[in-house]
């Protein structure tokens, strides 16, 4: 065989090894793209508290080799934003009046999550205007926004964060627009508290959290725990309802999490959050 003939497979060799890898990290991209089924139907929080970290950085290695790949992109930042929230972010909130200087080191790394979330939903948005994005974007730019807007609650003490409050705003009414139904009224949900973190937190800021509690609770059945766990927090607390609050966390622990499948890891954290608030009554109400 010729030199030139060697040179020759051994080139198309290589580049059918790079395809095939290339194929390889956009299939397995577009699954992980899709709901994260094996996660969200585990009856076990400290299970997938562990596996997660794997999951993410195996997400992050594909995007190595893909780095626009727009299912990776909405895994990252889906995957960054719930661990961040679910395992980050509420044990340090569980962990403040034990222990204020280990809560801080966990707000700090909520931030990080955070805002890698976010970093990897604005990559995969890319310069594209909102009136530009489709029905399909409705996910990343939720999860964007989502992770956009914990990032901002807490870092208070950032003016430059802060002043980003507006473009994250747009984007999360923009996700409602495209899907309101997205996720069972997931984003209606985060908006339940998002109202009433509003500047000046306007006088109909309760009535519109209301509103999307009425949606969410609707467009989920009334299955997901979460609208009853955020109106609770988010309102009851902000207009002193201790009996309207006890009651719809309440509600939440009665769900049965054997039921509804792709709501029960879901439901789990935000039962473990009813009783969590539950026992802070006392403190969370002035009488």
């Amino acid at each position: 065989m010729k030199r030139t003939t060697v040179v020759g497979v051994a080139l198309l060799a290589a580049l059918a090894g790079c395809s095939i890898r290339q194929l390889a990290v956009k299939e397995m991209g577009s699954a992980l793209a899709g709901p994260a089924v094996a996660f969200a139907s585990d009856d076990d929080p400290d299970l997938i508290r562990a596996a997660a970290p794997f999951s993410l950085k195996l997400v992050e290695s594909l995007l190595e080799q893909s780095p626009r790949h727009p299912g990776l992109l909405l895994a990252a930042t889906r995957g960054f934003t719930q661990y961040a929230y679910a395992f980050v972010q509420s044990d340090a909130e569980e962990l403040e009046e034990r222990d204020l200087a280990a809560a801080r080191r966990l707000e700090d790394r909520a931030r990080r999550l955070y805002r890698r979330a976010r970093d990897y939903g604005l990559r995969g948005l890319g310069d594209r205007p909102l009136d530009a994005l489709e029905t399909r974007d409705a996910g990343l730019a939720y999860w964007t926004a989502a992770s956009w807007g914990a990032l901002i609650s807490l870092s208070k003490d950032e003016p430059e964060v802060l002043a980003e409050r507006s473009a994250m705003d747009a984007l999360v009414r923009r996700a409602l627009e495209l899907d309101e139904a997205y996720d069972q009224g997931a984003i209606h949900t985060f908006l339940i508290a998002y109202e009433m973190a509003q500047p000046g937190n306007p006088r109909d800021a309760a009535k519109r959290a209301r509103a999307h509690f009425a949606r969410a609770v609707e467009l989920s059945r009334g299955a997901a725990a979460a609208p009853y766990v955020t109106l609770a927090e988010a309102v009851c607390v902000a207009e002193e309802r201790r009996t309207e609050f006890t009651a719809l966390l309440e509600k939440a622990l009665t769900l049965d999490t054997t039921r509804s499948n792709d709501l029960r890891l879901a439901n789990l954290i935000a039962q473990r959050r009813a009783r969590w608030l539950l026992s802070r009554a006392e403190r969370l109400f002035i009488q």
